[in-house]
């Protein structure tokens, strides 16, 4: 990805220290925004910001991680009180961080393994859309933009994926409806729906995983630069313009017909 002059806008990137809130954290520092990386673990989100190098020569000032646990509405409101206090405002908010869960049946899903994908998945991505909300109402100019992580599971399930699929749902509930809500105070709400990204985590897919027919079949997996270059494409539009969802998929997955 060519880089772009450095600039004064600000990004905020949720699960930042690995897999695609990592990718698309250093595609914006590589576009030229002021980054910062949230996530639970301190360390990797160090290692992500060095690993993102160092285009302009001045990567203390243009990327800042500041831990946050999305789930605990308190923290993300401490998050969004640094930030204010070291930048000021917000432009773009990736709500991305998100949880998997084992691969259950319904009657098998206990109440903590629920609990925590809606902590994570649902309620931290309300948390922070509800602060990125304030933030863009009070600062002037006035508005910013928010991308949702959805996923393909957010469309059609998987087996076995009740907790996940969903939260991933409700994602979308925050989505239409913050969109809506943001039309008055220029606030751009948009979601991106991603599957099979080629990572440590799809490993498994790559050998073979449940369908709904039973069988277990390899998939179609895609680099992660066809995210960054989609989740780019909707950061960068003004703010007159939305790209409500996209779907950004490895061609060859079973999802379009799936089932």
């Amino acid at each position: 990805m060519t880089a772009s002059a450095p600039h004064n806008r600000i990004a905020l990137v949720t699960g930042a220290g690995s897999g695609i809130g990592l990718a698309c954290a250093a595609a914006l520092l590589a576009d030229g925004w002021r980054v910062v990386y949230t996530g639970r673990r301190a360390e990797a989100l160090a290692a992500a910001i060095g690993a993102a190098g160092d285009p302009w020569g001045d990567i203390g000032e243009r990327a800042l991680a500041l831990s946050c646990d999305v789930g605990d509405e308190a923290a993300v409101a401490a998050l969004f009180d640094q930030l204010r206090d070291r930048f000021g405002r917000l432009d773009l908010l990736f709500n991305n961080a998100g949880v998997s869960a084992p691969v259950q049946t319904p009657d098998q899903i206990d109440a903590a393994t629920w609990r925590r994908a809606v902590d994570t998945n649902l309620n931290g991505a309300f948390f922070c859309l509800s602060q990125a909300f304030k933030l863009m109402r009070e600062q002037s100019p006035q508005g910013g933009r928010i991308i949702n992580n959805g996923s393909i599971s957010a469309h059609a399930p998987r087996p076995g994926s009740m907790a996940y699929t969903a939260t991933k749902h409700a994602v979308t509930g925050l989505t239409r409806a913050a969109a809506l809500d943001g039309r008055p105070f220029d606030i751009a709400v948009g979601q991106i729906d991603i599957g099979n990204v080629a990572s440590d985590m799809t490993e498994r897919m790559a050998k073979g995983v449940p369908q709904a027919d039973g069988s277990i079949k390899p998939e179609a997996r895609m680099a992660v630069s066809a995210v960054t270059e989609s989740f780019m494409a909707m950061a960068r539009l003004p703010l007159d313009a939305n790209i409500l969802f996209m779907t950004v998929m490895a061609t060859k997955m079973p999802f379009v017909g799936r089932g």
